[in-house]
């Protein structure tokens, strides 16, 4: 799929903007995540802004593609991407986690516009997303379902039940993406619970499994139109990112996972993303 550089310059422009909202949000609130929201923000940016079959105006519009952020503690960057997008005012993303706010620590549904599934405890959002996808099938509507996983929730034996439901009822019209930032809530995933290989794993299981850089606009597009061009089996889009990505002193630190920038820090961050501080 050849993408015109203007294009991939949109999102890239878009993406950092993101950026730049996730360390707002999360300094404003007090908490969050903004490590894996740093990570997953290419692939989000790239979902909404080009990917996705979807309408701001019409945000229940039936048909429209889904998305499910099962690592849900990375909506930081999802209600960015939505502000991006116009479902949301971009003033509300500083009331996050806040008493009273739509903008929760997880995503909620029936809350937020364009919000297509709730997600809290890992490992849930790639098992509702088989379900979303068998609908579609049995409705016979072309939609079609993207989950983005963490790597930490490839512990979960969930997970691993759903993939194998996928495989078995040839969900081609499921993509799963997993942010690859190799690191989880407490340490490395190697330390906590080895899943290497797992790109193997998943195609033991049946799918279509393409690995990318996930912070490479250019590839996570190319990656999605072949998801889209593959049939009989759902695809599994291992995508190797850097936690924390963007901001200097947060890449690779895993004790960013659950802690938001101070005032130094969120100065020096959004210096750095090109942001006022």
């Amino acid at each position: 799929m050849g993408i015109e550089s203007s294009e991939v310059m949109r999102i890239k422009e878009a993406a950092q903007r993101v950026r730049r909202r996730v360390i707002r949000m999360t300094y404003l609130a007090g908490s969050g995540h903004p490590g894996g929201s740093l990570s997953a923000t290419e692939i989000i940016t790239c979902l909404y802004l080009k990917v996705l079959r979807h309408n701001p105006e019409d945000p229940g519009w039936h048909d429209r593609d889904r998305f499910i952020l099962s690592k849900g503690h990375a909506c930081p960057a999802l209600y960015a991407v939505l502000a991006e997008c116009g479902y949301i005012q971009e003033e509300e993303l500083w009331t996050l986690r806040k008493l009273g706010s739509r903008l929760q620590g997880h995503p909620e549904l029936n809350t937020v516009p364009g919000i297509d599934a709730p997600a809290g405890s890992e490992g849930q959002g790639l098992g509702i997303g088989c379900g979303m996808a068998l609908a579609a099938r049995l409705e016979g509507s072309q939609r079609r379902v993207y989950v983005m996983l963490g790597d930490g929730e490839c512990d979960a034996g969930n997970t691993w039940e759903s993939a194998l439901f996928a495989a078995h009822q040839k969900l081609d019209n499921l993509t799963a993406i997993i942010d690859r930032n190799r690191l989880q809530q407490d340490d490395e995933c190697v330390r906590v619970l080895d899943t290497e290989p797992l790109a193997e794993k998943w195609r033991a299981f049946n799918w279509h499994v393409i690995e990318i850089d996930g912070h490479d606009i250019s590839q996570i597009l190319d990656a999605f139109e072949n998801a889209r061009s593959n049939k009989g089996r759902p695809t599994m889009i291992v995508a190797r990112t850097i936690k924390g990505k963007g901001v200097s002193f947060m890449e690779n630190n895993v004790s960013f996972h659950g802690k938001p920038p101070n005032q130094e820090e969120y100065e020096r961050a959004m210096r750095e993303l090109g942001g006022n501080g």
